[in-house]
């Protein structure tokens, strides 16, 4: 819709396989591994003989003992991370055992005696030990896509200190748009196609995903890390709400011995590389500095520390740890608000784990993390002509976000082949923002570029900000997970809930100063603002002063509401080992979606059975664990974030009124207006947005239906030699459903008027949430308290069908550890395509979570079929480590990738016309189609190199180490200004730099661990 232009900051399921699905109703592998799971297992093959049994005893004392059954066969599920021996007992005495065992979340370790057993056996039982390391590299057990990392493998690699760095790393999975950014400004990652709001962030177990707006979640401080699982597709059916990724990462735990540590990190900004300009690229401005980004730099400075020990040994165990990051730099503004910005970030983060061996079946954890975002500056005036700094103008917005969590979670093993689980946890979040000597009186004024020199340039005043938020933003998200594992003969079963309660409170933003803003624009003077059937607004060349086409706009903008939604799930699966080669996993899980409108009423309910089957099977083609086939289908369904309800259930105001003028006074505020009539009369509000209560049961399409994806994933893994595997994988998406909104409020009229309904066109509101790409039935008010059922084709709406479909094959080959060097290299060769990129609009960086310019009107449509914003086609992964010595280790991070599409947006059709809204928002370029990927973004090229120094004499617990972020200071556009403008009028900052990949750094380390 044109509001939502403004930024917030056929099935591939057949009958038959449903059938199947719900029939079958109880399937997963033997290892019974989950993805988002804070467990993995054990898994493997001993001889088959009586009175056989396998042991394991964990790092904290923890003791759990399983038989081997007549096949031969065991399995250990839900086993916390860490360090295990592993031991096959015979009649009570150890025959073999291997030490140091790592179990890894989310995934199966094989664990086989078959050889050193029945050797053992020869030598009357004597005991044989083996070392972990000849454990298989690959996972016959799992049928996902799956990356995990763990805290030592961290340790060597030089990376950003974010979750999305470490998720980059992870095939598939590349940077999202520079425009979003998540909780602590982190940038966001796209997986597999998607967009960045549709991943789902896990702490421990606890969703920790941005309640409001679902960009990003809240992550661990980076040395609490113990492991990160990146999920890119296949999970099973015991998680949902996402069809884009999973980032999970499980923190540190304690044991019974005594750790403690600390760190100390360093980038100073004198070795910071030098970002580039921006420069206005047409019109008479043309090669004159629009932005100076060359001295925008910052300093960082990070301090940690960490203990770990036993509270009471085998018993009870703690982890503590605290990490506070400073920065501070300097940011100039553009010509357009000339501002020297000063400022600092304070960023605290503490993470704490308690674990209670009540007894060696019973587990009982606690996780309390915190993570806090505070911003505070100053604004200086600053002289483009002289590049000078002046004298202090204002305060900035202060800024105080937080994330406070607090997870408990119960583990009982009530028999060697029942195990339950129970997780509640809540996610407290704050949104504070204030605004130092902030005067009320001043209004914004925008498209300082824009005002006609005439009557001055770049005329403003000291208000900086577009719109302030209520500092009393809070969010509340509780979430309950009960889970039931039961192993019988070759089937492991898992059911269980999953339910999440959100209240998003005092949520929405304002106009700032006295409520309305000043927008300054240069357009065709002879060509209408608006014509789209709803409303009209003229074209200025008919009116005094308005034949140059320089206009300007007042705009007012309110939203504000508490809102809440909840989440619920139920889902059962199964593990089915066929034999000792074949496992097959068949799961169903069923979501129903709440959303509720400002007066707790529901305004979407989605209820009714949301199936979302999942089949998978993986092949273990030696038995030995030495290569596997695997594949996997599955649906994932999406539930819409708090925030939508701002603007599409609440009692929002957003108004456009159009002006020419003769002067602009010293406050940049226009003079000598004369209105450009409306066909309102006044104000225009494209979605009917006049502050008005929207009827709960208008604002959504009455049919409506969940988003939801399918996927296909089919792969193998081979090892080539002992020390190196190589493997392959196909992926294939579709997004089958969406949400988004239309603001087409005549098509909808029309269409009542046909049906022969007596409507009220002031009842036809805009807006509506719908399917784009199907049929839509409307609600519309009939004025007695009735409503008329409106169905609207696609047709109707002369829309396109909806698409965004992903394919790409990962080719990769990789060396593990093998206590000298590791090394992976990953490539992939990708599609992604259609007419919508999913809830948000990263080509001109809309936010508006489903409710984007996209499908407003066709007009907004035509030719928006083409490569999508996250299109990557080649990605090239490299990195890996080397131990030189014991004390020296070099690690490396490198990638390659080609450009992104870029976006070229002009006024509609051959004759340039603005049918929907005012402003250059088409997929035409000069009067000329413009579809995404008709141009590109540079390709992107990153080396990264880091090298640490563990000297001998400090029992190489003392570490000294510096990172190289970006060597070569590669730095290429990666967002551009998106609006070309008229033929008539261009805009002179069309295809002028926005962002560009981060310049080189350098980070200096001290380290100590004992």
């Amino acid at each position: 819709m044109f509001s939502s232009i403004r930024s917030r900051k056929a099935t591939v399921f057949s009958r038959s396989l449903l059938h199947v699905a719900v029939a079958t109703a109880l399937a997963l592998p033997a290892a019974a591994v989950f993805a988002q799971a804070t467990t993995g297992a054990i898994f493997g093959q001993a001889p088959a003989a009586a009175g056989e049994t396998i042991r394991i005893e964990s790092s904290t004392g923890q003791v759990r003992e399983v038989d081997v059954d007549a096949s031969g066969r065991y399995t250990i599920p839900q086993l916390q991370n860490g360090s295990y021996k592993v031991s096959l007992l015979k009649d009570g005495a150890v025959v073999d055992s291997r030490d140091n065992v790592n179990v890894v979340v989310g995934r199966g370790v094989d664990v086989s005696f078959a050889a050193a057993a029945a050797s053992a056996q020869a030598q009357d039982l004597q005991s044989v030990t083996v070392s972990a390391n000849t454990l298989p590299a690959i996972d016959v057990s799992s049928v996902d896509a799956r990356t995990v990392v763990t805290s030592q493998e961290l340790a060597k690699y030089p990376l950003g200190r974010t979750a999305e760095a470490i998720a980059l790393l992870a095939p598939g999975v590349v940077p999202g748009s520079s425009y979003f950014q998540g909780p602590t400004r982190n940038a966001l990652a796209s997986f597999s196609g998607s967009s960045v709001t549709e991943n789902a962030y896990y702490i421990n177990g606890f969703n920790t995903t941005d309640p409001v707006s679902g960009f990003g979640g809240i992550t661990l401080p980076y040395n609490v890390i113990d492991q990160q699982e990146v999920l890119t597709g296949g999970y099973s059916a015991a998680y949902g709400r996402s069809d884009g990724g999973v980032i999970s990462q499980i923190g540190k735990r304690g044991s019974n011995e005594w750790h403690f540590g600390a760190q100390m990190l360093w980038t100073p900004r004198s070795l910071k590389g030098d970002p580039k300009d921006t420069y206005y690229t047409e019109g008479a401005n043309a090669g004159k500095i629009y932005r100076q980004f060359s001295d925008n730099k910052s300093w960082v400075a990070t301090t940690s520390a960490y203990v770990s020990g036993p509270l009471i040994k085998d018993k009870l165990f703690f982890f503590a740890a605290a990490e506070y990051e400073k920065t501070q730099g300097n940011n100039v503004g553009a010509v357009t608000l000339p501002y020297n910005t000063k400022y600092s970030y304070r960023d605290p983060r503490y993470y704490g784990k308690l674990d209670w061996n009540i007894t060696d079946n019973h587990h009982l954890e606690a996780t309390f993390a915190s993570s806090k975002d505070q911003y505070a500056g100053n604004l200086y005036d600053f002289d483009y002509d002289t590049r000078q700094t002046g004298a202090y103008n204002s305060g900035d917005t202060s800024l105080k976000n937080s994330g406070d969590l607090g997870v408990f979670k119960y583990t009982g093993y009530i028999t060697d082949d029942l195990t339950v689980s129970a997780m509640w946890g809540k996610l407290r979040s704050t949104y504070f923002s204030q605004i130092p000597g902030y005067d009320p009186t001043l209004p914004y004024i925008s498209g300082r570029d824009q005002q006609n020199p005439a009557y001055g340039t770049n005329v403003g005043n000291a208000q900086t900000v577009a719109t302030f938020t209520d500092p009393r933003h809070t969010s509340r998200n509780t979430n309950l997970r009960f889970d039931v594992t039961y192993h019988i003969g070759d089937h492991l079963i898992t059911a269980g809930i999953d339910n999440q309660t959100v209240r998003d409170l005092n949520d929405g933003d304002t106009t700032s100063g006295p409520g309305y803003e000043w927008i300054y624009s240069h357009v065709d003077p002879a060509t209408p603002l608006l014509d789209n059937g709803t409303a009209f607004v003229g074209a200025p060349g008919d009116y005094p002063n308005g034949g140059e086409g320089y206009i300007v706009n007042h705009e007012i903008y309110r939203t504000a509401a508490s809102v809440k939604v909840t989440q619920r799930a139920q889902y059962i699966e199964d593990a089915w080992q066929v034999n000792d080669r074949w496992l097959v996993k068949i799961g169903l899980r069923n979501d129903q979606f709440t959303n509720y409108n400002p007066d707790g009423v529901a305004y979407l309910k989605l209820t009714s059975p949301q199936w979302a089957p999942r089949l998978g099977a993986t092949w273990d083609v030696n038995g030995d664990s030495s290569m596997k086939v695997f594949a996997n289908v599955g649906r994932y369904y999406l539930a819409l974030p708090a925030s939508v309800a701002l603007r599409s259930a609440g009692s929002s105001l957003y108004t456009n009124q159009y002006y020419t003028y003769t002067g602009i006074d010293s406050l940049g505020v226009p003079t000598g207006l004369t209105e450009i009539t409306a066909s309102t009369g006044g104000p225009v509000s494209s979605n009917a947005e006049y502050g008005q209560p929207r009827d709960p049961k208008t604002a959504a399409s009455s049919n409506l239906k969940s988003e939801f994806q399918d996927e296909a994933i089919l792969g193998f893994q081979t090892e080539l030699t002992p020390e190196w595997v190589a493997g392959a994988k196909v992926t294939w998406r579709k997004l089958r459903n969406a949400i988004d909104d239309v603001a087409d409020a005549d098509t909808i009229y029309n269409k009542a008027v046909s049906l022969g309904y007596d409507v009220d066109p002031a009842n036809v509101q805009g807006g509506y949430l719908f399917n784009p790409g199907r049929s839509n039935t409307f609600k519309i008010s009939d004025g007695n308290g009735g409503y008329f059922d409106v169905p609207v084709t696609n047709a109707d709406f002369g829309f396109q069908k909806l698409k965004r479909k992903y394919y790409g094959v990962d080719l990769s080959l990789e060396h593990p550890f093998d206590g000298k060097w590791q090394a992976k290299a990953i490539y992939t060769f990708s599609r992604s395509y259609g007419n919508s990129e999913g809830q948000v609009k990263s080509d001109i960086g809309q936010d508006d979570i489903s409710a984007t310019q996209d499908w407003d009107f066709a007009s907004l449509m035509s030719y928006a079929n083409g490569a999508q914003s996250n299109d990557q086609k080649h990605v090239l992964k490299l990195y890996g480590s080397y131990q030189i010595t014991p004390e020296f280790l070099v690690g490396a991070v490198i990638s390659v990738a080609s450009g992104k599409p870029r976006t070229c947006l002009g006024y509609y059709g051959e004759g340039e016309t603005s049918p929907a809204y005012p402003g250059p928002y088409y997929h035409w370029c000069g009067g000329e189609p413009s579809p995404p990927g008709t141009y590109r973004y540079p390709w992107q090229k990153n080396v990264s190199l880091n090298a640490e120094y563990r000297p001998a004499f400090a029992d190489h617990k003392l570490a000294f180490n510096v990172m190289v972020y970006n060597v070569f200071n590669q730095t290429v556009v990666t967002t551009a200004y998106p609006y070309y403008g008229s033929s008539a009028a261009p805009l002179s900052r069309y295809d002028s730099a926005l962002y560009r990949t981060t310049p080189r750094y350098v980070r200096f380390g001290l380290t100590y661990d004992f």
